[in-house]
């Protein structure tokens, strides 16, 4: 898997899969609270997108799916701490080296 960032009005987002099926939304945030003991927060469920809120190390992330755009990491806040970025990149480095 390979991941790549883009970057909107400050916020880093990660886009993990951008062509995938909801099923790999699902084994992503399996694998982030089992391997990275995330809870999730808040979890609001459209028929074409998925947002679920969580906390990881004090920052809080969104994992995003759309049926158009696929599987994503971003921050929370719109404006993007770097902080809240480099949290970001560290869940996609670490879900990179996953095999999917």
């Amino acid at each position: 898997m390979c991941y790549h960032l883009k970057t909107n009005y400050g916020g880093t987002e990660a886009v993990i899969d951008d062509n995938c099926g909801i099923s790999k939304f699902y084994l992503i945030a399996n694998t982030l609270t089992d391997e990275l003991e995330v809870t999730f927060l808040n979890q609001v469920d459209d028929a074409d997108t998925l947002d679920w809120d969580f906390q990881y190390k004090n920052h809080y992330l969104t994992l995003h799916y759309n049926i158009f755009n696929g599987v994503s990491i971003l921050p929370q806040s719109h404006k993007g701490k770097k902080k809240e970025n480099n949290a970001v990149i560290e869940i996609a480095n670490f879900l990179e080296r996953r095999a999917y």
